[in-house]
């Protein structure tokens, strides 16, 4: 015979389980926002467009490549563009002056942008687009602010 102690215990035991398997919010990845504010556009005309990456591959070049990409608006010469959720890890963004609102970057003769461009960090290439490893940042998963500047 089975003690009620007994069916206690074994009534416990898959409820315990159960609730074992469940994760709880210390086991989740932490993630947050981040919010790009870009400074020194020459005008209000069109959007800024953004990319977040998340490895060098791509990047700046290859838009499809970006983890998540953004059109913004401009007011007062300036635009804000604002990821989320963006787990704990690195990364590196990419921007550009889309002014007259066609959705790419316009380039001229030997692929020289006509249009502003900046990236994290301030990061320029030499010749041609900046490395993701001089655009890289860290974020832990709070909400983090990557100020970058228009240049033409």
């Amino acid at each position: 015979m089975v003690s009620p102690m007994s069916r206690v215990v074994f009534a416990a035991v898959p409820a315990v389980v159960v609730l074992l398997a469940i994760p709880s919010a210390a086991d989740a990845p932490q993630t947050g926002h981040v919010t790009v504010r870009v400074a020194g556009l020459r005008s209000n005309d069109g959007q800024v467009g953004c990319a977040l990456y998340n490895s060098a591959k791509g990047y700046p070049k290859d838009a499809s490549a970006a983890l998540e990409r953004l059109f913004c608006p401009i007011e007062k010469n300036a635009a804000v563009c604002t990821f989320h959720p963006v787990p704990a890890g690195t990364y590196a963004v990419a921007c550009f002056h889309d002014a007259n609102k066609n959705g790419k970057l316009d380039t001229g003769i030997f692929g020289i942008p006509l249009e502003g461009v900046c990236a994290s960090n301030g990061a320029t290439g030499t010749f041609g687009p900046p490395s993701f490893r001089d655009a890289k940042f860290d974020t832990s998963g709070a909400a983090r602010d990557v100020p970058v500047r228009m240049k033409y």
